[in-house]
């Protein structure tokens, strides 16, 4: 697959991200008081991940967030090259949906952003490190096998839709700079000055997460071929072949 192919995907899944995760947010009310908006906003962010994890996920491999291309990068699944790549596509991706969200909704709903936590910037970035290094420690160990395959966009859509859960009353919950950076220049004022914030903290996450499962998987047996390929079939003759009686009786 062509780097530029896998970009368009980030950036196509990137939009959608932002978009519906984003778009629900504002759509529904999202907030603390409003139990039912709260709930919604975090399943639809998480089945955004769900439904691009097996749309996209065979072409790109789903990232659609810097935090999880830096984690791939230092784990060693992706050159530098594809990691700016990857990340310049994501942020075009981002920036085209919080222009789609500033269509269709007023910038004065804040178009999804995140805020700081009690105006407390040392907080928000710790709640957030925290949020990221759970959501991308469990992507790590769900697709460093082949075998989880199947289930993995399942898996990854619902730790999303938990961190979520648990982050959107401290934050609105970021996890991703691209999805925070987006919808941010569009609403403008708080929201973009304390961008810095949703873009610096979830990357330390993802590192931390990243050298945390490296070295506790290190040593861990790796997926054997066997499970996953047919066993070879016993060598088919070409033909019958005579015995060494028949041989002798013929002399």
């Amino acid at each position: 697959m062509s780097l530029l192919k896998k970009c368009i995907a980030e950036c196509i899944g990137t939009f959608v991200l932002v978009f519906f995760g984003c778009g629900t947010a504002v759509a529904v009310q999202c907030s603390v008081a409003n139990p039912a908006g709260y709930m919604l906003t975090a399943l639809a962010f998480g089945l955004v991940i769900v439904a691009m994890a097996y749309s996209i996920g065979n072409i790109s491999g789903c990232h659609i967030n810097p935090a999880v291309s830096l984690a791939m990068l230092i784990s060693k699944k992706m050159t530098g090259k594809e990691f700016g790549a990857y990340v310049a596509s994501q942020f075009i991706g981002a920036i085209i949906g919080g222009a789609f969200l500033a269509m269709f909704f007023d910038t004065n709903t804040g178009l999804g952003t995140n805020g700081v936590y009690a105006d407390n910037i040392w907080a928000t970035l710790c709640i957030e490190i925290i949020l990221t290094f759970v959501f991308i420690i469990a992507i790590l160990g769900v697709t460093s096998k082949i075998s989880n395959s199947s289930v993995a966009g399942i898996v990854i859509g619902l730790t999303l839709t938990l961190v979520h859960i648990f982050g959107i009353y401290f934050t609105g919950t970021s996890v991703n700079p691209a999805r925070s950076f987006g919808p941010a220049i569009f609403a403008g004022g708080d929201a973009f000055v304390n961008v810095w914030i949703f873009i610096i903290a979830p990357l330390v996450g993802a590192a931390l997460a990243a050298f945390a499962y490296n070295y506790l998987a290190d040593g861990l047996p790796e997926e054997a071929a066997a499970e996953t390929d047919p066993a070879p079939s016993a060598p088919v003759k070409n033909g019958p072949t005579r015995s060494n009686k028949s041989k002798k009786r013929r002399r």
